[in-house]
């Protein structure tokens, strides 16, 4: 700070260095100044000059600190009126004060509208699976065995989207749609598993699942959602008549993990670092028209809101382990409590 202020007051100190320069000028040149002592004047003037920078050192930096420590209240009006401020002070505060004034308006005016895209985006997605339920009761009278197979895995890709863009709407106010309690594995894993059948069918996609009798600290709709992006990846890419395990275990923690594990083509070593950013397609998403992204960022930021973690092993060639860990009941209270 002292170096700062110096920095400042860097005209005072060389108008002072000015003046003392050019009265020993004088006091040597002119001869009617012999019998004044040149020693007398040079020390009066150091003290003093060195006392007036001390004191207007203290005064202004003291004053400094209190106002960036407490800028807050130096926008609240009862605070303001004691604050003592100079001319060219008083002038900066308020521009400043405009300046926030201006930006919280257009902060707020942008809050509004998001919100307003937000609910408007919402009851668009609500809208659209009105219809998409009832095309899926309709599909089941097509008697046509092949074609009803294309027509459900068609259905089955637009409802995933239409599913992606109603929790990525919902995520940013996911700490009030969530709900944490004892959640049963068994039938979130069943349930998205079932919902997967088409896809599965057309591609010989069969599913090795453990007893999965743990019961976790979660939130169940947010849970079947991630649940729902990692095992659409792992059928995605994963090769035709192959199989994807679902087991579950304990870490030394005493933690649950369930892990889904697929045979596909794996995750290149460079893509691991990024496959959970948002639009973030990897190598393997390049060659695939129906990749967007978005899957495993939404699944990974519902996860971290909602205490879990994934982890991800995977080598190409030799498919992917995904692993959700679940919170502990500390680690579950002090999530609660945030």
């Amino acid at each position: 700070m002292l170096l700062l202020f110096i920095r400042e007051r860097f005209a005072w100190i060389g108008f002072f260095i000015f003046i003392f320069t050019l009265l020993n000028v004088l006091f040597s040149l002119d001869v009617g100044l012999n019998s004044i002592s040149i020693w007398y004047v040079n020390i009066s003037l150091l003290v003093s000059f060195t006392l007036f920078f001390v004191w207007r050192y203290v005064n202004e930096v003291g004053k400094l600190k209190d106002f960036l420590g407490n800028m807050d209240g130096y926008l609240d009006e009862a605070h303001k009126n004691r604050l003592v401020l100079t001319p060219f002070q008083e002038a900066c505060f308020q521009k400043i004060e405009s300046v926030f004034y201006e930006k919280n308006m257009e902060l707020n005016q942008a809050k509004v509208q998001l919100q307003e895209y937000s609910d408007e985006l919402l009851a668009w997605v609500h809208e659209v699976k009105a219809p998409l339920t009832t095309i899926n009761l309709l599909l089941e009278h097509i008697e046509d065995v092949s074609l009803r197979r294309k027509l459900e895995n068609e259905w089955l890709r637009l409802h995933l989207l239409v599913d992606q863009q109603l929790h990525q709407t919902r995520l940013a106010s996911i700490e009030k749609d969530n709900y944490l309690n004892e959640v049963e594995l068994k039938p979130i894993v069943y349930k998205e598993i079932r919902g997967m059948q088409a896809w599965c069918i057309e591609k010989g996609i069969g599913f090795e699942v453990a007893e999965l009798t743990d019961t976790v600290l979660t939130d169940g709709k947010w849970l079947a959602f991630i649940v729902r992006q990692i095992l659409s990846n792992a059928i995605k890419y994963s090769p035709v008549n192959s199989e994807v395990t679902i087991f579950t275990e304990h870490d030394p923690t005493g933690a649950t993990l369930l892990h889904i594990k697929d045979v596909g083509i794996g995750i290149p070593l460079e893509d691991l670092p990024r496959i959970f950013q948002k639009s973030y397609t990897g190598t393997a998403g390049r060659e695939s028209s129906q990749s967007t992204g978005m899957g495993l960022y939404l699944a990974s930021n519902a996860a971290r809101k909602i205490g879990i973690r994934i982890y991800v092993q995977s080598n190409v060639g030799d498919g992917s382990l995904f692993t959700l860990r679940f919170p502990l009941q500390n680690e579950y209270v002090k999530l609660t409590g945030r």
